[in-house]
């Protein structure tokens, strides 16, 4: 793991998992851990895969441990050389190394040879059920099941079908290699489980060398106990196949890798399931794995989510053994956080109205300094122009204002952020009463960091020289659901996609400095914070000719209050 993602994983209490690791390497059992993160590569991975890195991860690190990336590639219909780009792309954005890249298809003959073994001692053989058929003799949770009436086969005849299957003798769903285990086991998964079944289909990584696959449950404890994993750490919808897990490892009397669940990551107005969000973007709710609206790495990457607040978040939200529902506010929280030390501050006006300073000397162009960022001493200054025209937001003048208004209105005086103070004097505005120009003058000796004019502001605005101004493209976002749990929400989770979870602003203005900002050939773009806006990131789409951002989080959490007010 690289220096800058183990600064924030460190904590005082200890769970779960670090106990019985500590307890293991006190004990002997193990001279040093090994971890493993096992993706199947058949979609992008998304923020609760980035729960169940950071932990495998961290816990490798923090014992002096190593961990793999192995992808569980078993299944050639779904999978592809794209995602396992992706996902490698994903675990190094988020600061962590892997100690070796590994596949399940390296282990295919191994695993074929393990398989025999069991046939040969009696503990496997060659069904020609249908799936219906399988499913059917499965039983229910209170009914046992029945013996498959090909379950008697000899050995022999069972390794012959079974090589013959490998030989690509058979069509797809013509037979499958069943374990020969309880079909009376309270756990369904121990009902004589499949094995292989025969897919002929091209892999991505072994062509048509095979037609017959290991199902995910053969496959995994098997390379686990291969690669010598130590503590292979998955989530709590597999508690009920560790048994099959630890039966597979005694039989083949392999490499005893020991399996522990820990509480997979659920958020509110977020679908973590990888079949749901393709659906979102087969069907053109969202534009891509990317979208920023995703819960994706990849989409919060593009957003402007940071590596150093996703490894926070995930830190606070800890390891547990029951599921719960995390509040997404926790994770913006992280992010707020962290970009709130290093985000550049600019000026952008959103919705724009003339501001004309009817004392400013005509023609007169004033280089002003401002702050990088407050939050960072050796984040120096910029210099930003002022001139007579400028433009404001339209929401920050008022005709008629409240006493508790604090930005401009007639007679009233605000200041303009690293500039003056300005005093409000008269504005035109259309047939419809829409302001089209403010006037106002301002005070020479109140100018920021020098003032001398006694006279107290109590609002700041910001605010672009309408002559420097450039003009650039703002997408703000809302959540993607408008359902808190969507769990429990009622109807199909497609019902409660929010129609207003992106807005575009086509034509926002900002100081000419934030263009200067932007290098396209750097990819460690810089993250801003537009100045009573909120923190906005450069998006892929963007070109020197037309420049986007996309919203990252708020200044603060607005949803919160808005999700209260309705309650």
């Amino acid at each position: 793991m690289s220096e800058s993602a183990s600064a924030s994983e460190a904590r005082v209490s200890k769970n779960f998992l670090e106990e019985i690791i500590e307890k293991d390497l006190a004990d002997g059992r193990h001279q040093s851990i090994l971890t493993r993160f096992p993706p199947e590569p058949n979609g992008y991975l998304h923020i609760g895969h980035a729960k169940s890195i950071t932990v495998n991860f961290c816990l490798a690190q923090k014992y002096g441990g190593k961990t793999n990336l192995r992808f569980d590639d078993t299944n050639p219909v779904t999978e592809s050389v794209e995602y396992v780009e992706s996902i490698k792309r994903d675990v190094r954005w988020l600061g962590f190394e892997w100690a070796e890249e590994l596949y399940a298809s390296n282990y295919f003959e191994q695993l074929f040879e393990f398989a025999i073994k069991l046939i040969r001692d009696g503990l496997a053989f060659v069904d020609d059920s249908t799936a219906e058929e399988i499913a059917a003799q499965k039983g229910s949770l209170t009914q046992p099941g029945t013996h498959s009436p090909y379950r008697d086969r000899t050995p022999e005849e069972n390794e012959d079908l079974f090589r013959r299957m490998r030989a690509g003798e058979f069509p797809d769903g013509a037979c499958t290699l069943r374990a020969k285990i309880d079909m009376a086991s309270p756990n369904m998964h121990m009902r004589d489980p499949v094995l292989y079944r025969i897919k002929h289909a091209h892999h991505h990584r072994t062509g048509d060398a095979w037609c017959i696959y290991p199902t995910y449950d053969f496959a995994h404890g098997q390379s686990d106990a291969i690669e010598n994993i130590t503590h292979s750490i998955c989530t709590l919808e597999f508690v009920q196949h560790r048994p099959l897990y630890e039966w597979l490892i005694e039989k083949l009397g392999i490499y005893p890798s020991r399996q522990y669940e820990f509480a997979r990551l659920n958020m509110t107005y977020t679908i973590m399931s990888k079949r749901k969000l393709m659906q979102l973007v087969n069907e053109g709710h969202v534009a891509g794995w990317d979208d920023p609206r995703m819960p994706t790495i990849s989409g919060l990457r593009r957003r402007g989510y940071t590596p150093a607040a996703i490894r926070e978040f995930c830190a606070r939200i800890g390891v547990a053994k029951r599921d719960n529902l995390i509040d997404v506010s926790l994770l913006e929280f992280c992010t707020r956080e962290d970009l709130n030390k290093s985000g550049l501050r600019r000026m952008v006006v959103f919705d724009p109205v003339k501001l004309v300073i009817t004392n400013w000397p005509e023609g007169k162009t004033e280089m002003l300094e401002s702050e990088n960022n407050p939050e960072d001493p050796e984040g120096g200054s910029r210099e930003v122009p002022f001139s007579g025209t400028l433009w404001i937001e339209r929401d920050d003048f008022m005709v008629d204002a409240p006493r508790k208004y604090f930005r401009l209105s007639p007679g009233k005086s605000v200041r303009l952020k690293s500039a003056f103070i300005i005093t409000g004097e008269d504005y035109d505005a259309d047939e419809n009463g829409r302001i089209t120009e403010i006037r106002c003058t301002y005070h020479p000796d109140s100018r920021s960091g020098s003032d001398t004019s006694g006279i107290k502001a109590k609002g700041t605005l910001h605010w672009v020289s309408a002559e420097h101004a450039v003009p650039v493209e703002i997408r703000n976002y809302d959540r993607l659901f408008r359902e808190e749990n969507l769990a429990e929400a009622e109807g199909d989770f497609l019902d409660h996609v929010n129609p207003d979870s992106l807005i575009t602003i086509p034509q926002a203005l900002a100081e000419p400095g934030l263009l200067d900002d932007l290098d396209a050939g750097n990819p460690a773009r810089p993250h801003f914070q537009f100045m009573r806006k909120g923190y906005y990131y450069e998006d892929d789409d963007s070109t020197p000719e037309r420049p986007v951002f996309n919203q990252t989080v708020g200044l603060r959490d607005t949803w919160a209050k808005v999700s209260k007010k309705k309650k």
